[in-house]
């Protein structure tokens, strides 16, 4: 899956778990502060990526996740961590 590919299938997904307005995200959009998503939707989407992907993102890697292109930057590390 492509960059572009993954990021539109993180705000489809971002879309419809959390009620958003596909037009208004960014890839800066920040997770927390813009998009009113709390600890536990945090959880709510680290398990949804778990289940979509097969992947686990590391907990000190989901931690640093701010932004919707910091979903994508973790996504594309676990699977470039699978393919080594």
């Amino acid at each position: 899956m492509s960059r572009n590919e993954l990021y539109t299938w993180v705000v489809d997904l971002l879309a419809e778990m959390f009620e958003l307005d596909r037009a208004e995200l960014t890839p800066q959009s920040n997770l927390y502060s813009e998009l009113d998503i709390d600890s536990i939707d945090a959880v709510d989407l680290a398990v949804k990526l778990k289940q979509l992907t097969g992947k686990r993102l590391q907990p000190e890697v989901f931690k640093t996740i701010r932004t919707i292109d910091d979903v994508v930057n973790a996504l594309l590390g676990v699977a470039a961590e699978q393919a080594a």
